[in-house]
């Protein structure tokens, strides 16, 4: 594993400053993103609010660089990446201006993202594409300048990302496929230099799956099956305490199935049609 500094300058637009808070579903820390070259900086994601250390971090880079921040862009509504907005515009810049990717019937203290919107400063202009799957509202970012994108929670620098909707995450993956970008700035682990293979790994991982769960259902002539039963099936070797996070896998699996008109549900129970 590679130990990511608190603070790093990954390109000449691109300063990473950690957001220290590590664990399980954070791996090292959520990855904030200073960008821009200029006076006005943006700012992607801002931890989870709870760590002292890292606005800390955010004030001795920007003073070091001389410049404020300008706009707040958050990649999803998730705690660890949107839960410090309130203590940087307290502590750093009540006037910075915070932008989410807006969800219909979702109320928002933000303003509004769009896909397709572009969002700049001196050094640094961003293009915004909608990507749900991790989140109904997640985005990720191209930066035009480096032919870069930050990806959020959508691929990982460690590790393969979780989702709450298969179908609509594999289509996002597509569509950071078709942008064909030459370095991927994570939501949390190290910054990506293969991208392409990164990103044909994790369709390739999700498609194998899938194709496990279809054989195993085709096996056995009709017979309906639990996602536990599938469980149990095609993870051998599966320690029994990791068996309810299988469950819900095999069970998105399941569900993106079902859209593509492959397997029906009758109450719990799966088959093939």
């Amino acid at each position: 594993m590679n130990i990511l500094p608190r603070i790093s300058q990954l390109s000449p637009r691109v300063i990473h400053i950690l957001g220290c808070n590590p664990g399980p579903f954070t791996l090292q820390g959520t990855n904030t993103y200073l960008i821009g070259t200029g006076k006005r900086r943006i700012l992607l994601d801002t931890g989870d609010g709870q760590v002292p250390e890292y606005f800390d971090l955010l004030q001795s880079v920007l003073k070091e660089q001389q410049a404020t921040l300008d706009h707040i862009l958050v990649s999803h509504w998730h705690p660890d990446h949107v839960g410090g907005v309130d203590k940087i515009q307290q502590s750093i810049n009540k006037d910075c201006k915070v932008s989410k990717f807006h969800i219909e019937d979702r109320p928002t203290e933000f303003e509004k993202l769009t896909d397709g919107q572009e969002v700049s400063v001196e050094g640094a202009n961003l293009k915004v594409y909608h990507t749900p799957g991790h989140s109904t509202d997640h985005i990720i970012l191209h930066l035009k300048e480096e032919n870069s994108l930050f990806s959020g929670d959508c691929i990982l620098g460690e590790g393969t990302a979780v989702f709450e909707d298969l179908y609509d995450y594999m289509n996002s993956l597509k569509t950071i496929l078709g942008l064909n970008p030459s370095k991927i700035y994570p939501g949390h682990g190290p910054a990506i230099e293969d991208p392409i293979q990164r990103i044909e790994y994790y369709i390739h991982h999700r498609n194998e799956r899938e194709r496990q769960i279809l054989e195993y259902l085709s096996s056995n002539h009709g017979n309906k099956m639990s996602a536990m039963d599938i469980v149990k099936g095609i993870y051998e070797n599966l320690d029994s305490s990791l068996y309810l996070a299988a469950e819900r896998n095999v069970e998105l699996h399941l569900k993106k199935l079902e859209k593509e008109g492959k397997v029906k549900k009758l109450a719990i129970l799966w088959s093939t049609i």
